[in-house]
């Protein structure tokens, strides 16, 4: 598969040189820990729209209608708003590999990490050959939610999803080995 060719895409130093560059997937993902998180979802959204409805029905004190709207609000957002977030979030990040760093930009922010101290760099790829390539620690809930973020959870920077990951992952230990880095 032959890698995108975009002409530098991020701000380089002069002694650097682009090595790759690439995105992920656009659109809606349903990911593997979505079989028990929709369940879930649907299970919270449904109980707090009870909660509400019966609220509003039996004419009970304001305070227990405006208890039940932040978790009708939540349970939409389990349901199907955090799809919408992943998306727009990912519509908006691009990866590259250069000989002295790894770069993810997401909007505004961007990322930056030297390949001379990168460590806990894992691969997961998928049996298409897309995978993701996580750099750092991986905290177990990151895990547990197959990589997707959550608002105020600290999530390891990644490669997500990328076509050809493998070799991704060869280029990031080769050039590692070129700077003298941690392979």
């Amino acid at each position: 598969m032959t890698p995108l060719v975009v002409t530098r895409p991020f701000e380089l130093e002069r002694s650097e040189r682009q090595l790759w560059f690439g995105e992920p997937p656009r659109g809606l993902i349903f990911r593997s820990s979505d079989v028990y998180l929709i369940p879930l979802s649907l299970l919270c959204a449904g109980f707090s729209v009870f909660w509400e409805t019966s609220v509003l029905r039996e004419n009970a004190p304001g305070f227990f209608a405006l208890w039940g709207i932040p978790f009708v609000l939540l349970g939409v957002y389990i349901t199907i708003g955090r799809f919408f977030a992943d998306a727009w979030r990912r519509s908006r990040t691009s990866y590259a590999l250069t000989t002295e760093r790894v770069i993810i930009r997401t909007g505004a922010s961007i990322k930056s990490l030297s390949l001379r101290t990168l460590t806990d760099v894992t691969l997961t790829e998928r049996p298409d050959g897309r995978g993701t390539i996580t750099f750092g620690p991986t905290p177990y809930l990151s895990t547990m939610y197959g990589g997707m973020p959550w608002p105020g959870r600290t999530q390891a920077p990644m490669f997500e999803l990328i076509p050809g990951a493998r070799a991704v992952d060869a280029q990031i230990r080769k050039a590692q080995q070129m700077t003298g880095g941690v392979p």
